[in-house]
């Protein structure tokens, strides 16, 4: 995506900037996430100033790319949302290609695709859509946007909240935390694996769960970064 992609604002074209597209980017995610879109919630996930966040928001509102109403949280406009999913599109193929082609380490790959997503051309995103096989999927789980910028639906809950007895799949794990990928890892705790929900300590207690024939307890925010898919007709133990 380039840096000279244009917008529409007050009548002439503006250039959408790398900033700019992890704005549009943030905003996506955090809405997928947990629905209403606050400034706070933007200013924690970009690492930034609220003010910052808000001078941000009136200047893409003013291209037609989000609605900002105080109190009443952000929004993306179609046009928001197309170049939103072409960044995650393009990050997501960037992480499995390195880690597919060039050996990176699942715990590695968020910071360097982060690095990558703006500067890479169609042609270069078609070539490594092409070698990697047309995935669906990036190496922690994630949905890969179509070139045509949809989003499979996907159903996931979080492990935190599965019935104690069940038994999931892990559909996709959260990739903000380094060192909470490589722990995972080290469990087993993997996409397409299954796991059995053996108990819950109350007050936000652990979770114990087996994978395979290991048990483990897991804590509140590591379930929480594990998301799984329930069997409509779920066993139990």
């Amino acid at each position: 995506m380039s840096a000279e992609r244009p917008a529409e604002r007050s009548g002439r074209h503006e250039a959408i900037t790398h900033a700019m597209e992890d704005y549009l980017k943030a905003i996506y995610l955090l809405e997928e996430e947990q629905g209403r879109v606050t400034t706070q919630a933007i200013a924690e996930h970009l690492r930034v100033q609220s003010p910052s966040v808000t001078n941000m928001l009136k200047r893409l509102a003013s291209m037609n790319l989000v609605h900002h109403r105080p109190y009443r949280g952000v929004t993306l406009t179609p046009a928001g949302r197309r170049i939103a999913l072409e960044v995650i599109r393009h990050h997501r193929l960037l992480e499995l290609y390195l880690t597919e082609a060039l050996g990176y380490s699942w715990d590695t790959v968020h910071e360097e695709a982060d690095r990558l997503e703006h500067s890479i051309s169609e042609e270069l995103e078609s070539r490594i859509d092409a070698l990697l096989g047309h995935p669906s999927a990036d190496p922690h789980g994630h949905p890969i946007p179509t070139p045509e910028g949809e989003l499979p639906a996907t159903e996931a809950t979080r492990l935190d909240q599965v019935d104690i007895g069940s038994r999931v799949t892990i559909e996709r794990v959260s990739d903000r935390k380094p060192e909470q990928l490589r722990y995972l890892a080290a469990l087993g705790l993997l996409p397409g694996v299954e796991v059995a929900v053996l108990d819950r300590l109350p007050f936000a207690g652990p979770v114990r769960v087996r994978v395979r024939d290991q048990e483990h307890y897991l804590s509140q925010e590591l379930a929480q970064a594990v998301f799984v898919s329930i069997p409509e007709a779920g066993g139990e133990h």
